[in-house]
């Protein structure tokens, strides 16, 4: 096709008027006949063929598409120089189709860090949360999955093949190593799909300790990643070539659903807290594991917290949209999410967390910005994708899956899912492809903390000191993300609850009567390193924040109070598992 600005042109094409030119964009197809107008538009796009040829046969078959078409361009036409500046604006000086080449190697190389953090963390802790002597052995578990007729197909994991302490570390080492791997050579989707299955696996086992939303979201971020390279890269690459505009979609949509329903769920909660923006007054003392910042961000004025709490909703209701909206809107939204999750971890250790969400933020830049700020890779010749089908099989699984989601979840609408639709969630659901989100759904005002504590005789007791988790009232909140201490973690949520709800809490209390070295190696000090304490309780505490007055009176971080027994005085043999 030739592209030519009429004033050369209309010598060439007498039976168009000047006038007609100068009102419309005209296209003349290869025996001559001339079209005007919206109508030369789509003309152009069923000449360009594939799916958009859909366009032209719209315009000619449904009813209304071809009137208001022209209306529209008519509309457009009279007002040239002001849309033309809107879409300067909008769009900046590239108005070409935006690619996304340099955000998928930078995403794939930051998703492998993220790879290398989980696994590194993993390595840590896998013995005295899942080993043999551990808190839920997967050398129990297994056994017990396969006698109750549960196989890969509900639980997906390569520790079917095996269980030991050491195979369990082995699949730590081979995660890190393929990270590590990755981050410095993309483009392999064999690499992806290891470090995806291996992952899976500990989640598939890990109950209580790996239930969090940062997990399942790498797991569906990196399912994704296995189909940004072409099928046909088995071995690395130092580029993983432009992708596939299906997939860079599908990772906006993942986006959007993590942001969106995290400020849906909070109003859809009917929590007092959100709907009176009172949560941050709370939030910054009550989170799980608290920071050194934390402590000053909890003293800031009323003002600022209700302030705060009004513009997170803006941010998570709002500026979700602007994901797919043009070109300086889709930044400008990636600068604000980023921005909030900074200032997120700057006042919260949620370990991950943050560092995903702002490498997925990447697919908001297109190779145009990229390419504004010199730090653009080399696209190189065109690489295959992923046949169609199966990206456009893919997507729209994510849809109705995601839409079940938010309508059930998110929204909380009570109507039941298709039978189709059910049957494919749980057919899919064991591999964590599609995700519910929404973060905080309900603030917890008090901070409720418990003090695990052991005794040689039943009179004299000893508190264990947990690495991160509040205890000593003089200690300052650490900074430990991206790291995850996950016993630590779980201790917040035990105390949420009593530990019949809580059945891994009895589990580690036998190891602490145990003596086992594997998990007292998760805790920051053990008063009882020669011989095991023969006595384990429990003791519930509310612990606060102090006031600048307090801190100065006392120097202590924490003021608490006794709440009463968590778990009373135990022996080994009185230990119900």
């Amino acid at each position: 096709m030739d592209f030519r600005p009429y004033q050369s042109a209309a010598n060439d094409y007498p039976g168009i008027s000047i006038d007609a030119f100068e009102n419309a964009v005209h296209f003349v197809d290869e025996n001559g006949r001339p079209f005007s107008g919206a109508a030369a538009a789509f003309r152009l796009l069923f000449e360009i063929g594939g799916a958009r040829k859909a366009a032209w046969w719209a315009y000619l078959r449904v009813p209304g598409v071809a009137s208001v078409s022209e209306r529209v361009y008519r509309l457009v036409a009279r007002n040239r120089v002001c849309f033309s500046t809107l879409t300067r604006w909008l769009w900046g000086d590239s108005l070409s189709r935006p690619t996304y080449t340099t955000s998928a190697d930078l995403f794939l190389r930051g998703l492998a860090f993220v790879y290398l953090i989980a696994f590194a963390s993993l390595l840590l802790q896998a013995p005295g949360l899942y080993g043999s002597s551990g808190i839920l052995p997967i050398s129990n578990l297994v056994p017990h999955l396969q006698a109750q007729g549960v196989g890969w197909a509900r639980a997906p994991s390569i520790f079917f093949l095996g269980t030991s302490d050491a195979f369990l570390s082995s699949c730590c080492i081979a995660g890190i190593l393929l990270a590590a791997g990755a981050i410095v050579r993309t483009g392999s989707w064999p690499i992806f799909l290891c470090l995806w299955g291996l992952y899976l696996s500990f989640v598939s086992l890990g109950g209580a300790f790996l239930a969090f939303q940062w997990d399942i979201l790498l797991l569906e971020a990196g399912f994704l990643a296995i189909f940004l390279s072409s099928p046909d890269k088995i071995l690395p690459a130092t580029s993983p070539g432009p992708p596939s505009r299906l997939v860079a979609w599908m990772y906006r949509w993942l986006l959007f659903r993590l942001m969106f329903a995290s400020g849906v769920v909070k109003l859809t909660s009917g929590d007092p807290a959100w709907w009176g923006l009172d949560a941050l007054a709370v939030h910054f003392e009550t989170q799980p594991l608290p920071n050194p910042v934390s402590w000053f961000a909890h003293n800031l004025p009323g003002s600022i917290h209700a302030f705060s709490c009004g513009v997170m909703f803006v941010i998570e209701l709002a500026v979700p949209f602007l994901f797919f909206a043009p070109r300086r809107l889709r930044i400008a939204s990636a600068i604000i999410i980023a921005s909030f999750q900074i200032l997120i971890a700057a006042t919260g250790n949620y370990t991950f967390f943050n560092l995903l969400t702002l490498v997925l933020c990447l697919w908001l830049i297109d190779d145009a910005i990229w390419q504004r700020l010199r730090i653009s890779r080399n696209q190189g010749p065109a690489t295959s994708h992923w046949p169609t089908p199966v990206l456009s099989t893919l997507l729209c699984v994510a849809l109705i899956l995601s839409i079940l989601h938010f309508s059930r979840d998110t929204f909380r609408i009570s109507r039941s899912a298709p039978a189709v639709v059910a049957s494919l969630e749980n057919l899919l659901s064991p591999f964590r492809l599609v995700n519910t989100y929404g973060l905080f759904q309900v603030m917890t005002t008090e901070r409720p903390e418990i003090i695990v504590e052991g005794s040689s005789d039943g009179v004299e007791w000893t508190a264990y000191s947990f690495h991160h988790k509040p205890g000593d009232l003089s200690r300052w909140p650490s900074f430990v993300a991206p790291f995850q201490p996950r016993l630590d973690w779980q201790m917040w949520f035990a105390a949420l609850s009593p530990p019949r709800y809580n059945p891994w809490f009895y589990a580690f209390c036998q190891r602490l009567l145990d003596g086992s070295a594997s998990v007292t190696a998760l805790l920051d000090r053990n008063p009882f390193p020669d011989r095991p304490p023969k006595f384990i309780r429990a003791r519930l505490y509310t612990y606060s924040f102090t006031t600048w007055s307090e801190k100065a009176a006392t120097g202590n971080i924490w003021v608490r109070q006794l709440r009463g027994d968590y778990l009373p005085p135990i022996q080994r043999r009185s230990l119900v598992q």
